[in-house]
């Protein structure tokens, strides 16, 4: 009888413990790895570029290079992507922002960038013009994307 109220109980802690979201910690301070963004246009307005006011110019207002994932729920090959943007948004966390455009919900967006294939991407450096790839790429094209044109590394 002891046997099985310790076996329960060892075995409800264990699903307790297996169903809590665990979260790093590094140096007794959690840690707070970057995710993905979803915006909308007036976050895009706000973070990206005011193409209302500037409708001529490029000026990007962010502090730090960008991948905008233009993206809808229903795509296979968005889908598939997500996931490496996840990580992506992590590994690089304090250098870049990923960002994510529903074309669905947000398709003044869509139809400003010109988007005809999904997923499409549009990498932004700091001072130089946006650049646009369209279809699902492999994490490691990222990754030289974002190294050789985002950080110029």
């Amino acid at each position: 009888m002891i046997k099985r109220v310790l076996f329960l109980t060892v075995g409800i802690l264990s699903l307790m413990l297996a169903a809590c979201e665990t979260k790093a910690i590094n140096n007794g301070k959690k840690e707070n790895k970057m995710k993905t963004i979803e915006l909308t246009k007036a976050d895009f307005l706000k973070k990206i570029v005011d193409y209302e006011k500037n409708p001529e110019e490029w000026i990007y207002l962010g502090d730090k290079p960008a991948i905008i994932d233009f993206y809808a729920s229903w795509c296979g090959p968005c889908k598939m992507v997500a996931p490496i943007l996840e990580e992506l948004a992590a590994e690089y966390d304090g250098q870049i922002y990923v960002y994510k455009v529903n074309t669905e919900q947000e398709q003044e967006l869509a139809a400003l960038f010109n988007i005809r294939s999904i997923p499409s991407f549009l990498f932004i450096p700091m001072n130089d013009k946006p650049q646009m790839a369209m279809g699902a790429m492999s994490k490691s094209s990222f990754k030289e994307a974002i190294d050789g044109v985002l950080l110029k590394k």
